[in-house]
């Protein structure tokens, strides 16, 4: 790799870095006063635990050979402690390391809007370690790995982990809410707030820069392509949520700004590579409006997902799957044309596979490992705790 890539992917992992106490002010601002710490250590907490539980076995897990070769899962004595990225001479890919330890620890975190202000602060430790294993380890295997079903066989494209990081992580965030129920105050509380969110709205927008920027690898046209298309689909999120409100709701709110940006760089993560730049608004628009639809939908069921993120991320992430189906443009660097611009209709069955699959495997994964736990030791919070 050449020096301005190394330093380009330097640069794109300490911006993806931000990403944590950015979410952390996000999901601070978005809930009442009383929950704000505790969601604040629960988004840090998980960037220390998956770096541990990745090193250790994760990556392997991820990166490694698929056992019997059948692209399901990788050997987690591939790669322990990293030991893939250390050649024999000296030299190393170590460049990528950080990198790939920060899209599973954003995963864990993003997934914490589930038990916002009901589960206890070392269960969601434990089950941060778990959940990196069970969970994350199959879906980044088949999506990351060249050798993954999802990657190899079934030929699903996807740029920077829009099912691997996003519908994962809200089908897991929605089955942590459903299992540990509403919070006793229900959705009734106001922001806490609102500058603390859109300042960590600001922070997220930056590390997504890194995060689909530094998904090309080197510093060359496809980085500056993406970095394009991540903010041109950020505008036409916002613009897309506010005007659904106003529509549905009579007024425009900064949450609802604040909501679309991140449903806009969520829909266009996927699809990144593969759209021109006037579509990249466009997949930020739609994004946005499935994100606005699927939060009222939640709520008219009773769901509390404090900080919507199955709405937010694994909705956005679902409708710009979809998209580069219809959308793709033979002209980006992807070179996929979509059905819109003259491409056979083959992937309209692939990537709703895909879909399903993550967010079923995920949404039932976590169901059970949140039972399990619950079985040995009780993981929500006292009523009375929850109140102080």
């Amino acid at each position: 790799m050449d020096a301005a890539s190394v330093a380009w992917i330097l640069t794109a992992t300490a911006l993806v870095l931000l990403m944590f106490p950015g979410l952390a002010m996000l999901y601070g601002g978005m809930l009442n006063g009383r929950s704000v710490i505790n969601m604040m250590m629960m988004v840090m907490s998980s960037l220390a635990v998956t770096t541990v539980v990745y090193v250790i076995v994760g990556h392997g897990l991820v990166m490694g050979d698929s056992v019997g070769g059948s692209g399901i899962i990788g050997s987690p004595g591939s790669f322990p402690f990293f030991s893939d990225l250390v050649t024999d001479d000296g030299e190393g890919t170590t460049i990528t390391g950080a990198f790939y330890i920060l899209f599973a620890a954003i995963s864990v975190a993003l997934v914490s809007s589930g038990a916002a202000g009901r589960m206890k602060f070392d269960a969601w430790m434990g089950f941060a370690a778990i959940w990196v294993i069970v969970v994350y380890g199959p879906i980044g295997h088949w999506v990351f790995n060249p050798d993954g079903w999802m990657r190899a066989d079934l030929g699903l494209h996807d740029y920077a982990g829009g099912t691997a990081v996003h519908m994962n992580a809200g089908a897991a965030g929605l089955a942590l809410a459903v299992f540990l129920g509403r919070r006793n105050s229900g959705r009734k509380d106001r922001p806490h707030n609102l500058p603390l969110m859109l300042i960590g709205v600001g922070m997220i927008a930056m590390g997504w820069l890194g995060f689909n920027g530094g998904t090309a690898g080197a510093a060359d046209f496809l980085a500056q392509y993406v970095v394009l298309t991540t903010i041109l689909s950020l505008a036409g999120g916002m613009l897309g949520f506010i005007i659904m409100q106003r529509i549905f709701d009579g007024a425009y709110t900064l949450m609802g700004l604040g909501t679309g940006a991140i449903a806009g760089m969520v829909a266009i993560t996927p699809v990144a590579d593969a759209v021109n730049p006037t579509v990249a608004i466009i997949v930020g628009l739609l994004g946005a409006a499935g994100t606005f639809g699927a939060i009222r939908v939640a709520h008219r069921f009773g769901v509390d997902d404090s900080a919507d993120v199955f709405a937010v991320h694994g909705v956005a992430g679902m409708v710009g799957a979809m998209l580069v189906v219809f959308l793709g443009d033979p002209d980006a660097p992807a070179e996929h044309a979509g059905i819109f611009f003259g491409g056979g209709w083959d992937m309209l069955w692939r990537e709703p596979v895909a879909i399903i699959v993550t967010v079923g495997f995920s949404f039932c994964a976590t169901y059970v490992i949140a039972w399990l736990m619950n079985k040995v030791h009780p993981i929500r919070i006292t009523a009375k705790d929850e109140h102080l």
